[in-house]
């Protein structure tokens, strides 16, 4: 018996509407495409395909074209600390303990990928490059960007902050896979106009 990953157009079709019903499609429709612009009303021109195998029919072949558009989308861009917050302030804003997150992208700097590791203060949590970079090899990401909330609004790093951040870069280093950035997300005041701080751009990579 074929598996279903080699199976025939007319297995493929059987399994939907029958098999004396897909021989009759595929006589009638010579090319996948053809059947793919058959109305509802035409598919139940053929013996055997009542409402429920259109249905089924036409269901199968929306999900192809949809599954096209998907793949064809652009991830979005994440080559900028602002990008990055903009992607994940909305998110960030509602925790009120801090949430340490990987972002992996792929070579072009466009996102894979984010994975919440971790929730409570840095320097009471266990942040270890074995789970940070596990997300990374699973998601075959070429570099990561650490990503965390200060849930008192301001961005600026604590030495626990720098301390993990300079351990993550060692390791990604030896792993070859680059940490890009670290950004902290906080709130905008009158006196803060960005709600985040790169530690990149602060100098604080090496």
């Amino acid at each position: 018996m074929e598996t279903i990953d080699y199976a025939s157009n007319n297995s493929l079709l059987s399994a939907l509407a029958g098999e004396a019903a897909a021989t009759e499609l595929l006589s009638r429709y010579a090319r996948l495409t053809d059947l793919s612009q058959a109305s509802f009303e035409e598919l139940q021109l053929v013996k055997g395909i009542g409402r429920s195998k259109a249905a089924a029919i036409r269901s199968a072949f929306l999900l192809a074209k949809r599954l096209s558009q998907e793949k064809c989308a652009e991830s979005p861009l994440l080559d900028t600390p602002e990008r990055v917050a903009d992607l994940l302030r909305e998110e960030n804003r509602q925790y009120t303990v801090e949430h340490f997150q990987v972002v992996c992208v792929n070579t072009r700097r466009r996102l894979i990928a984010v994975q919440n590791l971790s929730q409570g203060t840095l320097d009471t949590l266990l942040v270890h490059p074995r789970e940070v970079f596990a997300a990374a090899i699973t998601k075959r990401a070429s570099a990561i960007i650490l990503v965390h909330n200060h849930p008192s609004g301001d961005p600026t790093p604590s030495e626990a902050d720098i301390r993990i951040t300079r351990d993550l870069i060692r390791a990604g280093q030896l792993m070859r896979i680059d940490v890009l950035d670290h950004v902290i997300i906080g709130r905008q005041t009158s006196e803060r106009p960005r709600d985040y701080l790169s530690l990149r751009e602060a100098g604080y990579f090496y």
